[in-house]
């Protein structure tokens, strides 16, 4: 069985991102498999999976068996950054280039260079920034803001991302032409429910672990509670699984845990819940009532009735998420692109910056 391991795992115990990959489930040993057949090539990677299925570490993975491996490899989550410091975080500045640019600052792109650049989320980019990126690719330099000097830079980049990029294009959220560019060497990084042959190691993975840090005595799984790990849909993936471990760590009794201790929580409507077969169903289902809505609807005969239940969907859903875009677009698996693109064709945007 093979193992990846996160090099500051424990600095990562808030995040969401999985801090460590087995490959014991056969489709994660064909998964390493490509993995490690890409990874020597300068080819650009496009990493697509779930928030919480380890695309990080399948990143470093790459950049550890490649030529560029004593290199530096720079992580960067294009989601983080507000859009008006998109540009300068990643290509650079120079000092005086806007308010508050006291100095010159180097970009990620530089930063990584003789190395590898991972540019995670990289679906939240914005259209202009997307140019600016699909051109720094094409010609290996980079200028930074206020500047006109080109910067060469020898970068492999590693992009991933938790939404479908194929639909923002189809959308007009994201460059058909970029998307080719980064589509090179694509790595479908499967969600824990669909390799079910992992959770197990991963599970005792985590109990060795956290019973270290917490200084207990090893602890193990009752057969009751590795068949309801088994039986789980993993919606929040290797995260949630860690987290469920050491939740159980804490109030498990006499060094064995129960199925009660794993403190589980199935999302309504989740990808992977177990049918009454027992076997695992990617179908989404919403309130038993929405047909009935929606007949409602139907029989109203209202003018443009989709435009009509599209906007309510991403009213209701901003509001969902208080109006966070990151946290929409993640909730209806869409980029926060097409996000705020939607936000701001409806008015929602609008009115709900002027109220704060």
């Amino acid at each position: 069985m093979s193992l990846l391991t996160h090099p500051n795992a424990r600095e990562l115990t808030k995040s969401v991102r999985a801090t460590v990959l087995v490959f014991k489930d056969p489709r994660s040993a064909e998964l390493l498999d490509r993995i490690e057949r890409l990874a020597p090539s300068e080819a650009n990677a496009l990493i697509i999976g779930e928030t919480g299925t380890g695309k990080e570490l399948v990143a470093r993975h790459i950049h550890n068996l490649s030529r560029r491996s004593k290199g530096p490899f720079v992580a960067v989550n294009c989601g983080a950054f507000p859009e008006s410091l998109v540009e300068s975080e990643l290509f650079g500045h120079e000092k005086g280039a806007f308010t508050g640019a006291t100095s010159s600052k180097a970009g990620w792109f530089e930063t990584a260079s003789g190395g590898t650049l991972f540019l995670d989320e990289i679906g939240d980019l914005p259209l202009n920034m997307q140019v600016k990126l699909l051109r720094v690719l094409q010609e290996r330099e980079v200028v930074r803001l206020g500047s006109r000097t080109p910067i060469p830079i020898d970068v492999r980049l590693v992009a991933a991302t938790n939404v479908n990029l194929a639909d923002a294009v189809v959308a007009g959220h994201f460059r058909e032409d970029l998307f080719y560019r980064l589509h090179v060497a694509t790595i479908r990084l499967p969600p824990l429910r669909e390799r079910p042959g992992d959770i197990l190691p991963l599970a005792e993975f985590f109990l060795e672990e956290h019973c270290q840090r917490l200084g207990y005595v090893r602890a193990q799984l009752s057969p009751e509670a590795e068949r309801k790990l088994l039986g789980h849909g993993w919606q929040g993936n290797i995260r949630e699984l860690e987290n469920a471990i050491h939740h159980a760590l804490l109030v498990c009794r006499h060094q064995v845990v129960q199925p009660a201790d794993l403190h589980l929580v199935e999302m309504r409507g989740a990808a992977g819940r177990q049918d009454d077969s027992g076997q695992y169903s990617s179908a989404t289902r919403g309130p038993a009532d929405l047909e009935a809505a929606l007949n409602e609807l139907f029989e109203q005969n209202l003018p443009d009735l989709y435009g009509y239940i599209e906007e309510t969907l991403f009213r209701a859903a901003y509001r969902f998420c208080h109006g966070n875009q990151l946290q929409t677009g993640r909730l209806l698996g869409i980029s926060r692109n097409i996000v705020r693109a939607r936000l701001e064709k409806i008015g929602e945007l609008t009115a709900t910056v002027r109220a704060s």
